[in-house]
């Protein structure tokens, strides 16, 4: 069930709408809109670009918004996230693609979980630490659903890359091509509470040269090498893409905020040396529901104006650094991590 998460300065409701056209036509998407069951005020709507850049599809037509014949979509929707228990629902307005027919219909209710986000500290030291996602990136990991034991699933609904860069823009020395010379590579990944290890991974080669575009590898082995921490009330963490020979621990071992579990590498599905973290509802890496979580001691430093900024090693925007509120922060944010006395 969906809950509120403070992503940046701001407090959403984050969670996908799934739509399947049963009918003999291709259906066109107009409006969609999120309302309070109980007063029936909107509290978020998508029509237009914005609709366009909502919608997720696995069959390929030339209208973004075009639903085929026994097709299916998804709308990933992010809106303010009301405050107190307010129950959900969600009306949408079609059309017959090619004639003047257009129908509402509504669902897709819910309430909100009001459950407070699960408290982490950071996974790595110092900075500046770059916050790789975007939630419309359409490979990123708000937006790749994976489809285990015949239900559909989306961990890194809040998943975060984490990669280290220097006060000009740069994430590497020369032109990249080695691991070992991104400023990422073979730092501490650190426990980000008090928990017991469930799940470890050591075992992934690394490949010596990072080449443009993502790595490929079999699904079983996207992840790399990991570590996986039991948090209580039914919450994983994950850590992702560690060096090989690096994981300190083993499954059943307690650990504490700041131990040391492992090192940053670059094996299973990636683009470069990073840190892959996210919380969900499972210990399985895949076949689990990404969660929100609220991480503590860190300050934002700036931000990079784009992905494509960050990718061609441009400069980011410093600001004034500033405490920020526990929560995500937000999309391409550079920040410092502050370790606790």
């Amino acid at each position: 069930m969906p809950q509120p998460a403070v992503l940046g300065d701001k407090t959403e409701l984050v969670y996908e709408l799934q739509l399947t056209n049963f009918s003999e036509d291709v259906l066109q998407l107009e409006s969609v809109d999120a309302l309070d069951v109980a007063t029936g005020n909107a509290l978020g709507h998508l029509d237009g670009k914005a609709l366009d850049d909502a919608v997720g599809q696995v069959q390929s037509l030339p209208a973004k918004r075009s639903v085929a014949p026994g097709g299916h979509a998804t709308i990933y929707v992010s809106l303010p996230a009301p405050t107190g228990e307010v129950a959900i629902k969600h009306r949408i307005e079609y059309s017959v693609a090619g004639t003047t027919q257009h129908f509402t219909v509504e669902g897709g209710r819910f309430t909100p979980r009001q459950a407070d986000p699960v408290a982490l500290g950071p996974p790595l030291r110092g900075g500046p630490w770059v916050a790789i996602y975007d939630a419309s990136w359409a490979r990123g990991h708000r937006r790749v659903l994976y489809a285990v034991d015949g239900t559909l699933h989306l961990p890194g609904r809040f998943a975060i890359d984490w990669i280290k860069v220097d006060a000009n823009g740069a994430h590497a020395s020369g032109d990249g091509s080695k691991p070992a010379s991104w400023f990422s590579y073979g730092v501490d990944v650190l426990a980000v509470a008090d928990a017991t290890v469930v799940a470890t991974r050591d075992n992934v080669a690394e490949p010596g040269v990072v080449a443009p575009g993502p790595s490929r590898v079999p699904i079983g082995d996207a992840t790399g090498n990991y570590v996986a921490l039991d948090l209580g009330d039914g919450r994983f963490v994950f850590f992702e893409h560690l060096k090989p020979g690096s994981v300190r621990v083993h499954p059943g071992q307690h650990v504490h905020r700041g131990d040391v579990i492992g090192k940053l590498g670059f094996t299973g599905q990636s683009t470069g040396p990073h840190l892959h973290m996210h919380v969900a509802d499972a210990n399985v890496p895949l076949a689990a529901e990404g969660l929100p979580y609220a991480m503590e001691g860190f300050q934002v430093d700036g931000k990079f104006p784009s992905i494509e900024a960050f990718g061609s090693n441009q400069a980011w925007t410093h600001d004034v650094a500033r405490r920020r509120t526990p929560g995500m922060p937000g999309p391409l944010e550079v920040v410092t991590f502050i370790q606790q006395p």
